[in-house]
């Protein structure tokens, strides 16, 4: 009888966890600060978007990058789909301006390229080819 009990304790504390870590973590606020074209500050919370390489600042396009995601976002209301990964400081996800994904929209405008290693390839449609020619992909990407 004490065994029953126990197999339906850990049955039912199994089918909790499960069920908490399938559901994502939405974050929804105010973008305080823009890091460089892939991340961004939703209050004091950093997210690196996921799936998305833009430059790094001192790389070619990565000043025109961070302008383009700041004048995107800075001080608009975001809402982040966490994945559950944390990378240095930073949180990923993915990232909406009304209902509209934001790593889309910097990868459409020529100034990130899709991380297919993190994306699934979910970008790539969305590349410029002048971009694939100016933007080194990251080793880490592929």
């Amino acid at each position: 009888m004490l065994n029953n009990l126990r197999l339906i304790l850990i049955l039912m504390f199994a089918f909790t966890t499960f069920r908490a870590l399938a559901e994502p973590t939405i974050l929804t606020g105010t973008v305080t600060h823009v890091r460089d074209g892939d991340t961004i500050e939703v209050g004091k919370i950093p997210i690196r978007l996921n799936g998305v390489s833009a430059p790094e600042l001192k790389e070619p396009l990565g000043p025109q990058s961070k302008k383009f995601m700041s004048e995107l976002v800075n001080g608009k209301s975001v809402s982040c789909e966490l994945t559950g990964a944390k990378t240095y400081d930073r949180l990923v996800g993915t990232c909406y301006l009304d209902g509209e994904d934001i790593g889309i929209s910097v990868i459409k405008v020529g100034l990130a390229l899709d991380c297919p290693r993190y994306s699934g390839g979910h970008y790539a449609e969305f590349e410029l080819a002048e971009a694939r020619k100016r933007i080194k992909l990251p080793g880490y990407c592929r």
